[in-house]
């Protein structure tokens, strides 16, 4: 497969507070991708990686708000699986030490060349797709890379928030997220009601199996998965 067609089913997400070299690395190789999302500081950037749900983020390190470091570890919180590019001054070298405690796959100095991120991205990019089919329990699998269930290899019809659902249990620890934690997460903002929640994962359970949406009485839901992931 061509790198092209590696990279034109990912989504990428990159934060930098220098609108102009934003717009230049925009311009220079986010045709290659379905979607490419600029945030300006790391408190946009966090709430766009929630919203769109990127493949990868590439980060400048010293920014207003939130600088890159902390922003990669609040992603790396809540998805352990993405990867983290940072972008950094060489005078920010000493930062960088911080970087491999959070869980970032590679950084760059400025000035880089563009083409140089893309020949990494194409690397990269490889890795996710091998990476994408997490095994649930049988028959079910998991591709994180475009959000669906599949079973038998064969894509069972979610809505985003169902598909969401189960990519949240799926990086939650053990599996597992309260009835509280749901609600936050699936509908931030608003009041949900236990009925509400319930009648949800009845229909998850429904269009998928009730042996894959585990019920902890009264507490919240687990996800089941093949063995060899627990």
């Amino acid at each position: 497969m061509s790198c092209s067609a590696r990279l034109a089913g990912l989504k990428v997400l990159l934060v930098e507070d220098e609108t102009t070299l934003a717009e230049l690395l925009k311009e220079a190789i986010g045709d290659y991708f379905v979607e490419f999302t600029i945030a300006h500081n790391g408190i946009e950037g966090l709430e766009a990686f929630r919203q769109r749900r990127p493949d990868i983020v590439i980060t400048d390190i010293t920014m207003p708000k939130m600088d890159g470091l902390e922003l990669a570890a609040a992603i790396k919180s809540e998805n352990p699986a993405t990867p983290v590019i940072i972008l950094s001054a060489y005078s920010d070298k000493q930062k960088l030490l911080g970087a491999i405690d959070v869980g970032v796959v590679k950084y760059f100095i400025k000035p880089f060349d563009p083409e140089e991120l893309l020949d990494y991205l194409c690397r990269l990019a490889e890795r996710i797709k091998r990476d994408s089919r997490i095994k649930l329990l049988e028959p079910f699998e998991y591709d994180l890379q475009s959000e669906q269930l599949f079973k038998n290899g064969v894509l069972v019809h979610l809505s985003k928030r169902e598909s969401r659902f189960i990519a949240q249990l799926l990086h939650s620890p053990n599996h597992y997220l309260s009835n509280e934690a749901i609600k936050s997460a699936l509908w931030e903002g608003e009041e949900v009601s236990d009925d509400r929640l319930r009648t949800f994962i009845k229909r998850v359970r429904q269009k998928s199996d009730k042996s894959l949406i585990e019920n902890i009485s009264g507490q919240g839901y687990h996800l089941a998965v093949a063995k060899e992931r627990e």
